[in-house]
């Protein structure tokens, strides 16, 4: 496989969450470098965090494994444990089925960078602990906990 070209791939801003909770990862990016490169059995993303954004909302896999690698900068992952400070060279993982919601965000006052590393299933189900939202990948949209679709986002 020849060298992916970092700049060339898009990148997305913002999040695919419905309204209101969209807003907290508004300002993250990310480059699908797996994608990129035609990996299908694992995604790896180029994560952005400038100040004061949100990686994601808490959330927690039923099928995935989750790996997340800080390349510069700092951010504070939340977990069911309370918060951790990772700095360039740390990193965490988050094995499938652990019902324990994470996410990160820069508190920092410069930007971030980190990768992470998913495997994909599509039999997951991703839970929001802290809100009334998941979303089934059989289904491909949030939904609250119910199972009543939320509105798309305008």
């Amino acid at each position: 496989m020849p060298k992916i070209d970092v700049p060339a791939v898009p990148e997305r801003k913002g999040s695919g969450y419905p309204a209101p909770f969209h807003l907290k990862a508004g300002d993250r990016v990310r480059q699908a470098l797996g994608d990129a490169g035609g990996l299908s059995e694992f995604g790896v993303n180029l994560l952005r965090l400038p100040p004061g954004a949100w990686s994601s909302q808490r959330h927690w896999h039923s099928a995935e494994d989750e790996f997340v690698y800080v390349l510069s900068g700092e951010v504070t992952l939340i977990t069911d444990e309370g918060e951790q400070v990772l700095r360039a060279g740390d990193c965490a993982a988050f094995p499938k089925n652990q019902a324990n919601g994470h996410h990160l965000i820069n508190k920092s006052t410069g930007p971030a960078v980190a990768l992470e590393i998913g495997t994909r299933s599509t039999e997951d189900v991703c839970e929001y602990p802290d809100l009334d939202m998941r979303i089934d990948a059989r289904i491909g949209h949030y939904t609250h906990r119910d199972g009543t679709p939320y509105p798309e986002r305008k």
